[in-house]
């Protein structure tokens, strides 16, 4: 293979000097690759057309002014947040440690980064999405069901957060792009936007399970929230098939008696609450979902029915 030479230039051309650090060693002769990166020579480049390099002709390079630079990191600061402030609906049910709104901002877009290819789909912006459909709560935090708030007064404390975050970021066109791109999910207005609403209950069903294994709980109302035509995209559906299949699985294989201490702790630990917010399906509907998984098993339960009297009496 022929090495490249370093490029010789009119005078008349503005020239740049590379760090010898930069893509411009690979015009070195390559028996320079091999020197320590002290030894080695500098390498002249012409400066290209529409590059933004300065010369006698050309534009200026656009600079980063202090202002610019204190606004990105006042921004960066504010969305540190989200890192920190955990998903209320995991803390409502005794889940310690659990996942912040950033880890769920992360994993859907990650969903985004590995999902098939579809028509039509612009993979990229549902990525954007996902990390900008929840990131007004940063300053509002995790507003959820439990907590009484109508969906419209939901909506304009998110708005009036994020358009204080974009003046926080300087305005300009980047604080324009997550605007636009919040609206679009708030809306619904586009197949990315759907996409990524299905993958927000794809995350949360998919963490569901990870914590009734990890924590031993019994996490039906999440499952029960997303259930029937919620799902929009045949991607969502099929991911959330999945996720409820392993779900079952793990259910049929779970020991009777496992089982049934599990669902009387979890409506022990949960009943004051759920009654009082009014947040779930009551605990004896769930628990005749459990009863009907032990049936379809033909296992005997005489020996633990005591437990679930029990805690159906604290339905009455």
């Amino acid at each position: 293979m022929a090495v490249r030479a370093p490029i010789s230039l009119p005078p008349s051309r503005a020239l740049r000097l590379r760090s010898r650090s930069t893509w411009s060693d690979s015009l070195l002769p390559l028996e320079h690759l091999n020197q320590p990166l002290s030894s080695r020579p500098l390498v002249a480049r012409a400066a290209l057309p529409g590059s933004g390099s300065s010369g006698s002709n050309g534009p200026h390079a656009p600079s980063i002014s202090p202002s610019s630079a204190s606004s990105a990191i006042d921004f960066l600061t504010l969305c540190h947040r989200l890192k920190t402030t955990k998903r209320k609906g995991w803390i409502n049910h005794g889940i310690n440690h659990p996942e912040s709104i950033a880890d769920h901002m992360y994993l859907m877009a990650l969903m985004a980064l590995i999902a098939g290819d579809i028509p039509g789909l612009d993979r990229e912006r549902c990525m954007k999405i996902a990390i900008v459909h929840d990131i007004a709560e940063a300053i509002v935090g995790d507003i959820t069901p439990s907590d009484g708030v109508p969906k419209a007064e939901k909506s304009r404390r998110e708005q009036e957060a994020l358009n204080e975050m974009c003046k926080i970021l300087g305005g300009g066109l980047r604080a324009d792009e997550i605007q636009e791109l919040w609206a679009e999910y708030e809306n619904n207005s586009s197949m990315e936007a759907s996409l990524v609403k299905d993958f927000d209950k794809v995350e949360m069903i998919l963490q569901a399970l990870e914590y009734e294994t990890e924590h031993g709980k019994v996490l039906d109302e999440f499952f029960v929230s997303t259930a029937g035509s919620k799902f929009q995209t045949d991607v969502g559906k099929s991911w959330a098939a999945e996720v409820i299949s392993r779900r079952n699985k793990r259910s049929r294989s779970m020991p009777i008696k496992d089982a049934a201490l599990l669902v009387q702790n979890n409506c022990l630990l949960h009943h004051g609450s759920v009654r009082s917010t009014g947040d779930a399906p009551g605990w004896g509907s769930l628990l005749l979902v459990r009863l009907a998984i032990f049936v379809s098993q033909k296992k005997d339960i005489r020996n633990h029915f005591v437990l679930f009297k029990k805690t159906l009496r604290m339905e009455h």
